[in-house]
């Protein structure tokens, strides 16, 4: 930077604000008729986009892959983003977030796709059940594409990366893994996959297909299983070790339980924060198990009064469900997409009334916190409320 004295420096603020003005003043007051800029980000982030089921199709024993085409653009992602799928079910509009299982480059093909890979919930899932068990070829969605942060970059992670997944945490890992052998992403990346049995495999042989001097897979499992000569129990801090470069980054995705037991291996390796990168957690399944959490309350079911615009609607809301669920049980459009707190779309003002934040999914900015905002899909309700949510 050259320095060309005080006084020229301090001036040249005012300076540049004429030559600015000069510029605006020969203008023409005709629009510009194409905006490069703003094409650019319509085609990157083009907003809801419907998506079409053209297939499903077994993915292990316990989950299905669905694959969606659009009749419009298809938008461009990362490998390791998620889409967030609106889901209009018994008069009501839902969204949930979904990693995607395919590739960016698959986006590019001539009959061009993305996929997502969803498993039989355990318990009743709701949406999770509805997806596997009745969504066919034909059927119409809409979706954002492209969102999250969980993908690897060159300036943030290092070059080797060590994936940790369990249950359908595997998903980001396939794209990210088709990715760097179609050659379209740089980076060495190990997958360690936790799974109780052999046959229960999520995406087995799409995973194994990648396999090459860039991608190694490490099935890690867990139950009963004779003849089984790979490795064996859970993801320990032995197994993370064995398989860690000198310098790695750590990826993990999968269920919160495994989500609590990798944090405490990973600590015993004395791996450092800015190395360790956790997808999003997604919608909280027992808000009763966080501390904090007035489990007393728990079946109490609260009025929630809703303003949007100059419009008012009172609707009940359980304090065991978020704000965003109460939302959209009562048919109130609210625009949500990663369900953990963290992208910030269902910001909400809250005008009045008690609640409990979250603190697993407690994303918000300081100014929010001073001002009485939250996210819609990490807010419990403890008392009666009134939100503002926007048009």
């Amino acid at each position: 930077m050259k320095i060309k004295g005080f006084l020229k420096d301090v001036s040249g603020a005012s300076r540049v604000t004429k030559r600015r003005q000069a510029v605006y003043d020969s203008a023409s007051d005709k629009p510009a008729p194409y905006d490069p800029i703003g094409a650019v980000a319509k085609a990157l982030h083009p907003g809801l986009a419907e998506l079409r089921v053209e297939s499903v199709r077994p993915a292990s024993k316990t989950a299905k892959t669905i694959r969606f085409t659009s009749s419009s653009h298809l938008p461009y992602f990362r490998a390791g983003q998620f889409l967030t799928l609106v889901i209009r079910k018994d008069g009501g509009r839902i969204t949930r977030p979904y990693s995607i299982s395919s590739a960016p480059f698959e986006t590019k093909r001539a009959d061009p796709y993305v996929e997502i890979t969803v498993r039989k919930p355990k318990a009743d899932g709701f949406i999770a059940d509805y997806l596997y068990d009745e969504v066919k070829p034909g059927d119409i969605f809409e979706g954002e594409v492209g969102l999250g942060e969980f993908h690897h970059d060159s300036i943030r992670d290092s070059r080797n990366v060590v994936a940790i997944a369990g249950g359908s945490g595997i998903t980001p890992f396939v794209s990210m893994a088709k990715e760097i052998r179609n050659g379209r992403e740089d980076f060495n990346l190990t997958i360690l996959y936790g799974s109780v049995s052999e046959d229960d495999i999520v995406l087995k042989e799409e995973m194994e297909a990648c396999a090459c001097d860039k991608v190694r897979i490490v099935h890690v499992l867990s139950g009963e299983n004779p003849g089984w000569t790979g490795e064996k129990g859970f993801i320990s801090a032995g197994i993370i070790k064995k398989y860690s470069a000198p310098d790695t980054t750590y990826f993990i995705c999968g269920p919160q339980v495994m989500y609590d037991f990798i944090s405490g291996e990973l600590a015993k390796l004395d791996i450092p924060k800015r190395r360790i990168r956790f997808e999003v957690f997604g919608q909280v399944r027992d808000i009763t198990k966080f501390e904090g959490f007035p489990t007393e309350k728990k079946d109490d079911v609260y009025s929630l009064t809703v303003r949007i615009g100059i419009s008012e609607t009172v609707i009940p809301a359980k304090a065991s469900e978020s704000l965003a669920v109460a939302l959209e049980r009562a048919g109130l459009k609210i625009h949500t997409a990663c369900r953990s707190g963290s992208c910030g779309f269902c910001r909400t003002k809250v005008l009045d009334g008690p609640y409990y934040v979250c603190p697993q999914n407690d994303g918000r900015r300081g100014a929010d916190k001073d001002f009485n905002y939250v996210h819609a899909c990490s807010t419990y309700p403890l008392g009666d409320m009134t939100i503002r949510i926007n048009i």
